[in-house]
């Protein structure tokens, strides 16, 4: 029978040079109904087409990059 290695002391440091970010992280999607007006709802379709994403993922980016400015 192998023994159990109960040692479980932290190291001083650990190297995450080889790691991935966001590895093991995924953001939570809640579904949710907004209004738009037309013409902001056809700029984000034609801008996302472009871009070659999805209009949702467009919006959320620059929520998200409205919201980290701290614009309010």
């Amino acid at each position: 029978m192998k023994p159990i290695n109960d040692d479980y002391k932290m190291k001083k440091e650990y190297a995450f040079t080889g790691g991935i970010r966001g590895r093991f992280y995924t953001p939570k999607k809640i579904s949710t109904t907004i209004r738009l007006d037309d013409d902001i709802l056809l700029y984000l379709k034609k801008i996302a087409g472009l871009k070659k994403i999805g209009y949702q993922t467009l919006l959320n980016s620059l929520l998200r990059e409205y919201m980290q400015k701290g614009s309010m």
